[in-house]
């Protein structure tokens, strides 16, 4: 009888002090939720890519070839893809403070252990069991955001989420560079140390998950009883009455065909965000004529600066003006161009090129999932990302092995210049590809206007 009293009160309040409430209930939530998922990414980022820093020298030392990096590197987003829609919906199930708090514990212990590996076998299963490790928290981020904001909120809440990776590649350039530089300590290299003390850090940020995330609005700690009634409320309407009818089982999602085009363009995002991520300390290197230290990380940070502006800014735009897919393909033609151009041009211009790859490879991926979720409620909303995620982040894999592939077949070209032309070409298609799912979606929202 209270609920439905507390119910009939919120329904009779106007309309403007409900949006107002609303409004309130909603920044709340984001100051809460939003930084902590953030932090969580950053760390997440730390132990997936530190080993772009530490590649030089921990391959002099391990005696690891070029091959052998780049199948590690890649085989972390083979399982990684592989698990990520049954963690997804195993995250559904157990609740998002559970799950996440264990996968992080389990991903910075595996993180560490990267600084006891000593040659190909074993940095290769270190890869595995670290993309097993964190398989489910990013489908999970991406749909705990779905149940925690509305969907006009979404594309700036994922910007500021998406911000991680910028994030944590300004703060992991130096601080990597720092910890490199505690070659010798102890008798160890200093990617003994990277390794080791970023794994720690993630292990702390796993036991905060615990006290700093919850399940759902309803039972949000930071809620008042009726704040997490109406904002879950409000989310639910939303989901049965959008533009676009939404499907809500899982088969229907695996036969829609956008689903799978979407995956595509999302695996060419990722052949573009890891072609970078994983080389970008070398790609600088070479440009300057300067082994990976401290000064070569210092410049490293410039594009990621220019990345988190980016993912801060672009998502605000295209909240507002909406024609997600078209924004997205704009992003994507011109960071494709500038991956292609950026070895062909002087180091200061190459520069230039490697921040618009950086943004368009970052800011183009908090716009870009707001087509899935577009498509999905329940179930389908948690597999439906898990599936595109899972395609989609094949592409981590193949990018590493792309560039190798494509410099030896056309070493001629001139070192690294025909695996980031292969890049670009890949980002690219995913620009045409999201065109595309762009003019599809016109069609039906015109009808459902005319009746």
């Amino acid at each position: 009888m209270a609920e439905t009293n507390v119910s009939a009160k919120r329904q009779g309040k106007p309309k403007e002090d409900k949006q107002a409430e609303l409004t309130r209930i909603i920044s709340k939530t984001a100051r809460h939720l939003v930084p902590f998922l953030l932090l969580m990414y950053v760390m997440a980022f730390f132990d997936r890519s530190n080993i772009s820093y530490a590649q030089q020298s921990y391959m002099a030392d391990t005696g690891l070839t070029a091959q052998g990096y780049a199948l590690g590197s890649g085989m972390f987003f083979v399982i990684y893809a592989f698990l990520g829609t049954p963690a997804n919906l195993m995250l559904r199930k157990v609740g998002a403070r559970k799950w996440l708090t264990i996968l992080t514990i389990v991903w910075g212990i595996v993180g560490a252990s990267m600084a006891f590996t000593n040659g190909t076998s074993s940095f290769i299963i270190v890869r595995v069991l670290l993309g097993v490790a964190e398989a489910g928290f990013f489908p999970g981020a991406i749909y705990l955001t779905t149940i925690f904001f509305p969907k006009k909120q979404q594309d700036e809440i994922r910007g500021l989420f998406y911000m991680g990776v910028p994030i944590a590649m300004v703060i992991g350039a130096p601080l990597s560079g720092l910890l490199l530089q505690m070659h010798g300590l102890g008798g160890k290299p200093g990617w003994f140390w990277m390794f080791l003390i970023e794994g720690i850090l993630a292990i702390f940020v796993g036991f905060a998950a615990w006290y700093c995330l919850d399940d759902s609005p309803r039972v949000a700690r930071y809620l008042t009883h009726d704040e997490g009634e109406l904002l879950a409320d409000t989310i639910e309407e939303e989901a049965n009455s959008g533009e676009v009818k939404t499907e809500s089982s899982m088969s229907g999602a695996v036969k829609s065909w956008r689903v799978w085009v979407l995956s595509i363009v999302y695996f060419m995002i990722q052949v573009g965000v890891y072609g970078i991520t994983f080389y970008l300390p070398t790609q600088v290197s070479g440009l300057i004529g300067k082994k990976v230290g401290m000064t070569v990380s210092l410049i490293s940070m410039i594009p990621w600066a220019c990345a988190l502006l980016g993912t801060w800014l672009l998502p605000k735009i295209s909240s507002k003006y909406g024609h997600h897919p078209q924004f997205v393909a704009l992003i994507l033609l011109i960071t494709g161009l500038a991956i292609a151009l950026s070895p062909f041009v002087p180091p200061v211009l190459a520069i230039v090129c490697l921040c618009f790859a950086a943004t368009g490879v970052v800011a183009s991926q908090p716009i870009f999932w707001r087509m899935p979720t577009e498509l999905f409620t329940g179930a389908a909303l948690a597999g439906g990302i898990g599936m595109v995620n899972m395609v989609g982040n094949f592409g981590g894999f193949f990018a590493p092995n792309l560039r190798v592939w494509f410099d030896t077949l056309f070493g001629t070209l001139g070192s690294g210049k025909a695996g980031l032309v292969a890049l670009g070409s890949f980002v690219l298609v995913g620009a045409l590809l999201s065109w595309i799912v762009g003019l599809s979606e016109r069609k039906p929202k015109k009808e459902a206007a005319s009746k």
